[in-house]
């Protein structure tokens, strides 16, 4: 008897990603995804929120423990924070489309029952996840990407991306066949972990206003 691979060795979700139906379809699907091993330790599938018509499409990295017991992106400490950044740079958070580039919760715990640890993805597990991705651009066709951090940066524009070399510039490179603006800035749970907290917000604001700006 010939044993057959679970659709996870393949990493990829291009399998579970429809052709048709728009937001609520591919978010449907997304909850029924096994494109990487991620899938099995994490509560449920975080998928991306906000409007069809968000004019700004906002991609951090992945969920975090809070988003994935609740089943939405950016809800935590972090998330909290960005919605703050966003309103002092002149950009309405809920107008905005919120995604990750990995759409599952990776972590580890050093004893049983303890407390989830952040681990942050593989590039084998973002480029499984790309296509989730991919499917989202196409509906939403923002006019300009706020790339949150390194991994969503390596994600969508290749693993030689730095983000201290490119933050607070827009760039215009071309992401899954689409032309695209963008505008780097380091990840919202970055500036929580700061030692100058004050500061590493500051930087983060100073970066959203070029985002706002590129909006006029």
């Amino acid at each position: 008897m010939v044993a057959t691979k679970a659709p996870e060795d393949a990493y990829t979700a291009e399998p579970f990603v429809p052709d048709r139906g728009g937001l609520p379809a591919l978010r449907r699907a997304a909850a029924e995804c096994q494109g990487c091993p991620l899938h099995r330790d994490a509560t449920q599938t975080v998928f991306g929120a906000g409007s069809k018509d968000a004019r700004v499409m906002l991609v951090g990295e992945q969920p975090g423990d809070q988003e994935d017991r609740q089943g939405k992106p950016f809800v935590g400490p972090a998330g909290r924070l960005l919605d703050r950044a966003l309103e002092e740079a002149g950009i309405d958070p809920s107008e905005a489309y919120v995604t990750n580039a990995v759409k599952h919760f990776k972590f580890t715990r050093a004893e049983p029952r303890k407390r989830r640890i952040h681990k942050a993805p593989n590039l084998r597990e973002m480029t499984a996840c790309g296509p989730w991705l991919a499917a989202e651009l196409a509906v939403v066709e923002p006019e300009l990407i706020v790339v949150l951090g390194a991994t969503a940066g390596k994600a969508l524009l290749g693993s030689s991306f730095r983000v201290t070399q490119v933050r607070g510039t827009v760039l215009e490179e071309e992401i899954h066949g689409r032309p695209e603006r963008l505008v780097p800035t380091v990840h919202p749970s970055s500036v929580l972990r700061a030692d100058d907290r004050e500061a590493a917000y500051r930087g983060l604001l100073s970066d959203l206003k070029v985002a706002a700006q590129a909006l006029s």
